[in-house]
């Protein structure tokens, strides 16, 4: 939230003694620090957590990484978004699936928005290389086998005039690559993948690879959704 690093190379910075509490290096991961009123500084410079929440909505297109940097040079979803606050995304959509992304420095919201027992829904519209048979498509709604263990129930819709090739499919998991592995353990290709619903928010008139901050509106649904009832 401060904007120095990721929170893995936060860790890497903390063991290797970069950074002091108070005047005092501290290495222990787990060393509380109480924002405003504790003194840090990391490689000798003072750092401060991030006063001003951003919330950003992204139409993420395919062949974009959903990550802050990376290290093959390749096309992040941070190239896409032009804001002076360091922000991040939540979760993750893979290099090949489009949709709805948010992206945000509120790092407490955005904990809650991926912590399983907060489930959060999720809509994907799943385009498959062959007809989906109504016993597979039971299945994937009663929740199928994976190498990470078995699937939680979730909804399924057929989109009407498409043969059964096309769907939607509603899950508040976060499992990783989980909507292709579960068509994939019954023997489809998924052929193409959006997220069409993040925790409410949609792509309602936001065209591919563009972005806009949530109004007001939109940030009291989503912490609704992540289980904040107060402002």
């Amino acid at each position: 939230m401060a904007g120095v690093s990721s929170r893995r190379a936060a860790e890497e910075l903390v063991r290797s003694g970069e950074v002091e509490v108070n005047g005092t290096v501290v290495t222990d991961l787990a060393t509380k620090v109480t924002p405003y009123k504790d003194t840090v500084t990391v490689s000798g410079k003072n750092v401060s957590a991030a006063q001003k929440f951003i919330y950003v909505l992204l139409h993420k297109p395919k062949d974009v990484i959903t990550t802050v940097s990376d290290e093959k040079d390749r096309r992040t979803v941070m190239d896409l978004v032009s804001v002076r606050e360091r922000i991040y995304p939540v979760g993750r959509l893979d290099r090949n699936t489009s949709g709805v992304l948010l992206l945000t420095n509120d790092g407490p919201l955005a904990a809650r928005l991926m912590h399983p027992s907060n489930e959060v829904v999720k809509s994907y519209h799943v385009s498959l290389d062959k007809t989906l048979d109504n016993a597979h498509a039971e299945k994937l709604a009663n929740g199928v086998h994976l190498e990470d263990g078995k699937t939680a129930p979730c909804q399924l819709d057929i989109v009407p005039g498409t043969k059964s090739r096309e769907v939607v499919i509603h899950i508040h998991e976060g499992k990783n690559r989980q909507v292709r592995r579960m068509f994939e353990s019954l023997g489809y290709e998924v052929e193409k993948l959006h997220r069409t619903v993040y925790a409410g928010l949609t792509l309602s008139g936001l065209g591919r690879g563009r972005w806009r901050f949530l109004t007001d509106r939109e940030l009291r649904s989503l912490r609704r959704a992540a289980g904040i009832t107060a402002e």
